[in-house]
């Protein structure tokens, strides 16, 4: 059965916050913060909680800082992804979580003209490089128990790495495949990026260009998210599932898809501890069609 849950917030402790968080909402699976998700300070945890939320039995992931730009030009700033990447690596085996989520940055940094095709070709050169030198070392060092690095693409906006399904071929390419590196499909960013969700085919299509970009098995990690904006905006706008431009069939069809069976959905929806228990009974309301029509 494919698992539903939310991000919880952690107030009160990780363990105690976020368990507590998961039993109000609904959520079967949970993804939370191990360290302030706007800034580069980086916690030590509390090993208590850890203990108690890796002997809860709920599936857990962690979403790094959003600040992280491994392919940034800025050596200063690609030296703070690197270490905050690690700091999150960490905390997850001290959890037990079973993947990090970083987002796959961009070129930024580069050069100074990004309209320039030529110039632009050569940032994102140097950018996959760079992530290659940055993410495999910190990938080798990953006990099969440890949990999965998750690259996430983005809506699409400025010099971003890797944004289409497509995109991740050369992204995971630089990574040599690597049996650790993941992928964390966020559905909102892949329609703002210019994947039509809502057309008939549009959910089958995108799912195979990511098949065979990535390779199979390849996705462990659904940001289940509506969009407040159109298909190709470029931007990154949440919104509650059936309130946005997606609506709620394009769900129904991910989550009876036979590539995603075993892969846990997560809203990062917005409204809140009433938002996520909406949006995560519509989930389950959708996934339970699935199942009584013998496609789930």
């Amino acid at each position: 059965m494919t698992l539903i849950g939310s991000h919880a917030t952690v107030t009160g402790g990780l363990a105690a916050g976020g368990l507590g968080y998961a039993a109000e909402v609904g959520a079967e699976v949970i993804q939370v913060f191990v360290s302030n998700p706007r800034g580069w300070a980086a916690g030590p945890g509390d090993s208590s909680q850890d203990a108690l939320l890796r002997e809860s039995g709920i599936p857990v992931f962690i979403h790094a800082t959003y600040l992280i730009n491994l392919g940034s030009g800025n050596p200063d700033v690609a030296g703070k992804s690197a270490e905050a990447v690690a700091h999150a690596l960490r905390r997850g085996s001290e959890i037990g979580a079973r993947g990090v989520v970083v987002h796959t940055g961009s070129a930024i940094g580069w050069t100074s003209d990004p309209d320039d095709p030529v110039k632009s070709h050569w940032a994102k050169d140097k950018a996959l490089r760079q992530v290659r030198e940055i993410a495999l070392p910190l990938l080798d060092k990953l006990a099969d128990d440890d949990p999965d690095l998750l690259f996430e693409p983005m809506a699409g906006q400025g010099q971003m790495l890797c944004a289409r399904a497509g995109d991740l071929a050369e992204y995971l390419g630089a990574l040599e495949g690597h049996p650790k590196a993941g992928v964390c499909l966020d559905t909102c960013h892949m329609f703002a990026a210019g994947h039509d969700l809502t057309a008939p085919d549009g959910v089958a299509a995108m799912l195979g260009e990511l098949d065979a970009a990535a390779g199979a098995g390849r996705v462990r990690l659904v940001h289940a998210n509506d969009s407040k904006l159109g298909c190709g905006s470029k931007r990154d706008r949440h919104e509650a599932i059936g309130d946005g431009t997606i609506g709620t069939g394009p769900f129904g069809q991910l989550l009876c898809h036979p590539s995603l069976a075993q892969t846990p959905f997560v809203v990062e929806t917005p409204g809140g501890k009433q938002g996520h228990t909406r949006d995560i009974a519509t989930l389950k309301g959708l996934r339970s069609s699935s199942s009584a029509t013998g496609r789930g």
